[in-house]
């Protein structure tokens, strides 16, 4: 269906000076790795494996155990989000009233897969369970923006509003 599409990984030395900064105020703290794994994330968008081998390097937990971490909880990212995030609602009312074929097409559109990032950093692509918007079902949100009661084609007008 798609190609993985893949944003190469953009750190600056400021990012990277930040993180150290960070790594060093912490990491003698009794359970410091989530702080630190936490504003790492803050700093760059995401955990991409550089960041999890820079906190590895400056904490001394080995990077099995970050990328442990990194991948149980929900809240961290391993690859990154676009400047427009597009979570469609793929929810019980929202499924039923045709979330499945919305979520479809904008992977059609965007070139990407669900949980992807198109190549140019724009958009990425997730599913979500529910954004407690059943009567406007199917619903999908871009950032802060709440579209609802949607249908396939309305889909690339919405996205021309981002590019």
């Amino acid at each position: 269906m798609s190609v993985k599409q893949t944003v190469p990984f953009a750190g600056t030395q400021e990012q990277a000076d930040q993180l150290q900064q960070i790594i060093a105020q912490l990491r003698d703290e009794p359970g410091s790795l989530m702080p630190i794994m936490q504003k790492a994330q803050e700093i760059y968008g995401y955990l991409p494996i550089q960041v999890q081998t820079m906190i590895s390097e400056g904490t001394g937990h080995p990077l099995e155990e970050i990328y442990g971490v990194a991948t149980f909880y929900s809240m961290f990212n391993l690859t990154p989000k676009g400047k427009y995030r597009i979570s469609v609602c793929l929810g019980t009312a929202c499924y039923v009233k045709g979330a499945g074929d919305i979520f479809a097409k904008l992977q059609e559109l965007l070139g990407i897969a669900g949980g992807e990032c198109t190549a140019d950093g724009k958009f990425s692509l997730d599913a979500c369970r529910c954004v407690g918007a059943c009567g406007l079902a199917p619903v999908m949100m871009i950032n802060d923006d709440v579209y609802g009661r949607l249908t396939v084609d309305e889909l690339e007008g919405i996205l021309k509003k981002y590019q």
